[in-house]
């Protein structure tokens, strides 16, 4: 009875599961780490097995043997919001098909949280991890290269950057949209953007409009930015500071999809109709700007394309394979109700 209880109490091994499964202790292994070249019958066996026996792998053993963990991290600047989450999703279904987990982490926009969460990230075993944007002190690239961790970055895109990267032209996407709304008609341009300060997206978001207002001969005096957190309520606030100014903008664009929402809502709140009273645009296409009334002039990012292909870059890149280490994501405008053209 003793013994019976002892068995059943002690954690169940490999051979374990092999023996239950009728199978060899390889084939378990196979099956658990490359399931695809075990046939079905056989896969299935041995998951009932494992079910049964509450059989759980030791990673810690196998990392240690092949000096990986098969975990890769994360950080990403919020997780309030929908902005990220398209792209992260694709990216850890990518790394699911391969068999690493994801690990993931939000720094608040703070970059010495994200500089200790990159450290805390390596020293628990992430094999690469995944950043959003270039700017951050070169001393944590530094350590990371030291660290041997692989890196790539995410929702930006340089040709000339050091570091391998999937992402989107944030400059070129936002002056396309801007040069659409100055041959509209509107001299006036209003921007809600996020904080600029340590966040390169937003920067180059903000120098594509005024680029644009270069080229066609707007005085850049005359461009009115509210700087804000990203969020519905911040965007309505940002909205209404801009049109107390003595010259209102007759086109207000956003960094993004969210804060023109709430400015769309607050317009409504102020008895602004849009678009003839006032023209809204956003950045991102994220579903709610489908459904925004009006709908929302903005641009696409296939968000889910470049988490797929970071994924996919940095199991290369685990793996010692060769692949780019430069993908160009390819944004469009899609164009809405919230943008009407303009005529003093």
């Amino acid at each position: 009875m003793e013994a019976d209880e002892s068995k059943r109490d002690r954690t169940p091994t490999l051979a374990d599961v092999a023996r239950q499964a009728k199978v060899s202790t390889a084939t378990v292994s196979r099956c658990l780490n490359s399931p695809d070249q075990v046939v079905e019958k056989t896969r299935t066996k041995v998951l009932e097995a494992v079910r049964k026996l509450g059989y759980a792998p030791n990673f810690n053993a196998r990392a240690l043997a092949a000096k990986r963990t098969n975990t890769i991290g994360a950080i990403i600047p919020t997780m309030e919001n929908a902005i990220f989450a398209r792209g992260l999703q694709a990216f850890q279904e990518e790394l699911g098909r391969n068999g690493t987990t994801l690990l993931v982490a939000s720094s608040s926009y703070q970059s010495g949280l994200e500089e200790e969460q990159i450290r805390t990230l390596v020293s628990r075993g992430a094999d690469a991890l995944l950043l959003i944007g270039y700017h951050r002190d070169p001393e944590i690239y530094e350590f990371l290269r030291r660290q041997g961790v692989p890196v790539v970055i995410a929702w930006v895109f340089d040709p000339k950057a050091k570091f391998p990267t999937v992402g989107f032209d944030n400059f070129s996407a936002m002056k396309a949209l801007a040069n659409k709304v100055i041959r509209l008609g509107h001299r006036r341009i209003g921007v809600i953007t996020g904080a600029t300060q340590d966040n390169d997206r937003s920067t180059e978001r903000l120098r594509g409009i005024r680029s644009a207002m270069t080229d066609a001969g707007i005085p850049e005096e005359t461009l009115s930015i509210a700087e804000t957190t990203y969020g519905i309520a911040e965007g309505g606030i940002a909205l209404e500071h801009l049109m107390s100014q003595p010259s209102r903008p007759s086109v207000v664009m956003c960094g993004n999809d969210v804060l023109a929402v709430g400015a769309i809502a607050k317009a409504k709140e102020l008895g602004i109709d849009i678009p003839r009273d006032l023209s809204v645009t956003g950045f991102d296409d994220l579903e709610i700007s489908k459904i925004s009334s009006p709908s929302l002039t903005t641009v696409h990012v296939p968000h889910r394309r470049m988490g797929k292909e970071a994924a996919r870059m940095l199991i290369n890149m685990v793996s010692k394979k060769e692949g780019q280490d430069k993908i160009l994501i390819e944004t469009s405008l899609e164009m809405r109700e919230s943008l009407a053209e303009y005529s003093e």
